[in-house]
């Protein structure tokens, strides 16, 4: 277990935007995973991405590392976001915009 929890915390410090998805942004396997990717994408910006149905240790353990119960799962600069219906709010407010291109700004002047 603490092995899993390590994974995912140096997955989501050394990323400037992470999703926990089921599937892939280029074969998500539900609906809330792939709107959630496609938000993402128009962004602009790059993101890594964990499946957790090929990680099952991780869609496991993701939860209680990060207190959200469901998924997809973003991490913007190391913080929890939320899930599919936050980040599609903020993507329709530009807010995700800003906060995906501060996020990358910032680890790249690191």
């Amino acid at each position: 277990m603490q092995e899993v929890i390590e994974f995912i915390r140096k997955t989501v410090e050394g990323n400037p935007v992470v999703l926990f998805m089921k599937g892939s942004p280029d074969a998500p396997q539900c609906g809330f995973s792939m709107r959630t990717s496609e938000a993402l994408k128009a962004c602009g910006v790059e993101f890594a991405y964990v499946d957790v149905l090929a990680n099952p240790q991780v869609r496991q353990y993701l939860p209680q590392y990060s207190n959200w119960p469901t998924f997809p799962q973003v991490f913007v600069g190391g913080e929890l976001v939320g899930g599919c219906d936050i980040v599609l709010d903020l993507f329709q407010r530009g807010e995700l915009q800003r906060m995906t291109d501060e996020a990358s700004a910032t680890t790249a002047a690191q």
